[in-house]
């Protein structure tokens, strides 16, 4: 694991024994280390979800990217197989997680993007290390 400055909510991240190491923020070195832990299920397909906001460069009027305010860091799909009337089907489950440090809080946003989801029967959770989030899905 790469050693982390926990204080300043950095980590030096080495993608090789000859690579220049850069510093990234905890949150994004824990997010990567889920993506690395549940990228060999089969099952599941997350994608990194950026949201934000820039200046369009011709207009200087703001430009929404990402899912929508409060969306989780990661979205994607779980495959599961139905019963019952639909026996050997499969479906696509959505599952949004929300990568936090350690002490990291959700916003009020966040929080209700995570309730209206669960509502309507998605995965959704944070995850706080791989651990977590392979807890999320095997619920």
């Amino acid at each position: 694991m790469s050693p982390c400055l926990e204080k300043l909510g950095q980590c030096f991240i080495y993608s090789g024994p000859t690579a220049t190491a850069f510093v990234a923020n905890l949150e994004t070195n824990i997010q990567q280390r889920i993506r690395l832990a549940l990228g060999t299920d089969p099952n599941v397909r997350l994608f990194r979800n950026q949201v934000g906001q820039l200046p369009d460069p011709r207009t200087g009027r703001p430009v929404q990217f990402g899912l929508a305010k409060g969306s989780a860091d990661l979205v994607g799909f779980k495959t599961v197989t139905i019963t019952s009337d639909m026996v050997g089907q499969q479906i696509a489950q959505f599952v949004s997680i929300e990568v936090k440090t350690p002490n990291g809080r959700l916003t009020t946003s966040q929080q209700s993007w995570l309730d209206t989801l669960k509502t309507a029967g998605a995965i959704a959770g944070v995850a706080r290390s791989p651990e977590d989030a392979v807890g999320l899905l095997d619920a």
